[in-house]
């Protein structure tokens, strides 16, 4: 079983620090680096955080850079590494500019990137950006799909409810054929058809081992109403509490291929520290 990094970058985040985080990560054999994302953040909201009892998104005081930025300059350090959002906001994004984006670092990368989507929970974020909150799961299947046209097709076109594309081109095309594995995010009975449905992975969040048959199982009927099975997809999860060295044969016994946690990024002596710590605990 693979293990990632979460990197959350900040205004607080010097890029000497990046860039030698980066490096410590892929040196240690973690498999991936992820960028989450946010564009903006209020003191004040009413909307509830879906993976914390209290319902706040802590620890992001001083906000977080762009991912596709961020992993533009993580590329540029690094050669081996996977690279990927955690997770993308897909439906409150213009869905040709992200295509664009994530076909370039994945050009750019040598053929690194995984796109981790999700639908977004900040509805006053939504409001910000003048863009619905309701139906924002059917406005992302819908976005997606403008995207995998834009990376597939050599004059793609789309028309569906929420995005009509016209003939057009775009390049360059992504490294990866036919594009970069698509991983979405949430628990929802519905997060999980749209996995059966356009994805080539999931990301189970702030799942503890036991939580996770359940859930497996009905990811096993979605994808069985669309004629794919487990072997279709990959199985990623982002724990939300700290590293637990007992907890990782459990997630691989469960058939998780990776499981991806948050480091804090004071310093670098911090990060590697933290990082051996979990590199012990998962490698042994």
């Amino acid at each position: 079983m693979d293990v990632g990094i979460v990197m959350p970058c900040s205004a607080i985040t010097p890029p000497e620090l990046i860039a030698e985080t980066a490096k410590a990560i892929e040196e240690r054999g973690f498999a991936s680096i992820w960028a989450p994302e946010h564009v903006i953040f209020f003191e004040k909201y009413q909307s509830k955080y879906p993976y914390a009892d209290h319902g706040k998104l802590l620890g992001f005081d001083h906000g977080m850079m762009e991912p596709w930025t961020t992993l533009s300059f993580v590329a540029a350090n690094t050669r081996r590494v996977r690279l990927g959002s955690s997770v993308c906001l897909v439906p409150q994004r213009n869905p040709v500019y992200t295509a664009k984006q994530i076909a370039d670092v994945d050009f750019l990368s040598g053929g690194r990137v995984d796109f981790g989507v999700g639908a977004g929970w900040l509805k006053e974020e939504f409001d910000a950006l003048q863009i619905p909150f309701e139906r924002r799961g059917a406005r992302t299947n819908d976005y997606i799909r403008v995207i995998q046209a834009l990376w597939t097709m050599e004059k793609p076109s789309y028309r569906g409810e929420f995005y009509t594309l016209p003939e057009c081109t775009q390049s360059p095309k992504p490294l990866q054929d036919p594009h970069p594995p698509i991983f979405f995010g949430g628990e929802s009975k519905a997060a999980l058809r749209r996995v059966a449905r356009l994805g080539q992975g999931w990301m189970g969040a702030s799942m503890m081992p036991e939580d996770m048959p359940a859930k497996l199982s009905q990811l096993d009927e979605a994808l069985a109403l669309e004629g794919r099975s487990r072997a279709d997809i990959k199985v990623y999860t982002l724990p939300n509490q700290a590293p637990k060295a007992e907890l990782f044969p459990q997630y691989a016994d469960l058939g998780v291929e990776q499981v991806i946690h948050l480091i804090p990024m004071k310093n670098i002596d911090d990060v590697r520290q933290r990082l051996d710590t979990i590199a012990k605990m998962a490698f042994g």
